[in-house]
């Protein structure tokens, strides 16, 4: 008998994840009922709405205190009740913070073997399906625009700048360090980045922004948020992806104090969930596909050893410590 390990949620988080926000349990693991599949996770996503999930009712209801807590991933089938699966598949779906999860199959998508499943966490996951369509769908990039992102080192950011670059626009991006900064900059070939720790963010996008912007891509809300609106020209867009500054806020949050600009500039800004595109991942799949494989959309993972290193490696998301998209790897790959 197979035993499991987990990461239960104790206490509703204030600010910061700490460790005594989560519960280590280890337990056998209980006979498949009909039409469930037992997954060995592989690979675990870390997600800044793993905050959201822990404290709130937002768009799903909030973690029940005592329950496994709630993350999306990609495992391997070892057993199967179900006839769409069967042990060796390598599927993608949400199994929580544990070594296995009994899922029904319903919630399941099954990945093609032989592709490189670090990709699937990255450019061809939930990742890459919110940079696309955040971006051509609600940002509508034209060529010779200006795109600003922020948060543009993470996993999401840093795919869409990429793809800017690839529809014409001018990219810039902010980021919390130099080594950062240098990694956009050199490496994923944005035109200009910004370290909101060293410089004056409103100056530096006047300066790096010297048309206005179009597409402001947010992340993170607050301050630069505040900043972005004051520079947007006609008719720009502003994808609210995430605001990452006010999940850890333990008091009251101000919002930006100039969003008349909306009215005199014409422009729209608009929140949006990456779920709700679901459907329509078979458009954006080809393109990501195709850009990655022709070396234009890079991706890096940073990956956290162990599901007993998850509580702390969430808070990395929260601190500016990450680069790319942080997981944590929970099991080995199948040969």
């Amino acid at each position: 008998m197979k035993t499991n390990k987990q990461w239960r949620l104790a206490a509703r988080p204030v600010g910061l994840f700490k460790d005594s926000d989560f519960k280590w349990q280890e337990e056998p693991i209980g006979d498949l009922g009909d039409g469930a599949v037992l997954v060995r996770v592989i690979y675990l996503s870390l997600d800044p709405t793993n905050k959201v999930w822990a404290t709130t009712d937002s768009y799903l209801p909030a973690v029940p205190l005592g329950d496994v807590m709630r993350g999306g991933g990609i495992g391997v089938v070892e057993e199967s009740r179900n006839a769409s699966f069967a042990a060796g598949d390598i599927v993608q779906g949400m199994f929580g913070w544990q070594l296995y999860a009994s899922v029904p199959g319903a919630g399941l998508t099954k990945l093609p073997k032989g592709a490189p499943l670090k990709a699937f966490m990255g450019v061809l996951g939930h990742i890459g399906l919110t940079a696309y369509f955040g971006l051509m769908d609600v940002g509508k990039p034209k060529e010779g625009e200006t795109l600003v992102v922020s948060a543009a080192a993470g996993a999401v950011g840093s795919l869409v700048g990429q793809i800017g670059k690839i529809k014409g626009c001018r990219v810039v991006g902010l980021a919390g360090s130099d080594d950062k900064c240098l990694w956009i900059r050199e490496e994923l070939g944005f035109d200009a980045a910004i370290n909101y720790h060293n410089e004056n963010v409103s100056a530096a996008l006047k300066r790096e922004c010297p048309k206005g912007i179009d597409i402001y891509f947010d992340n993170v809300g607050g301050e630069i948020l505040n900043t972005a609106l004051a520079l947007i020209n006609l008719r720009a867009r502003i994808p609210l992806c995430g605001m990452i500054s006010q999940y850890t806020a333990t008091g009251p949050v101000s919002g930006p104090a100039n969003l008349s600009n909306l009215i005199s500039r014409r422009a729209k800004i608009e929140g949006f969930l990456v779920s709700d595109y679901l459907p329509r991942a078979g458009e954006a799949i080809p393109h990501l596909l195709e850009w990655m494989q022709s070396g234009r959309l890079k991706f890096r993972l940073d990956v956290a050893e162990g599901l007993e290193q998850a509580p702390r490696a969430i808070s990395r998301l929260f601190e500016g410590k990450n680069t790319g998209k942080l997981v944590v790897k929970v099991s080995e790959e199948p040969a």
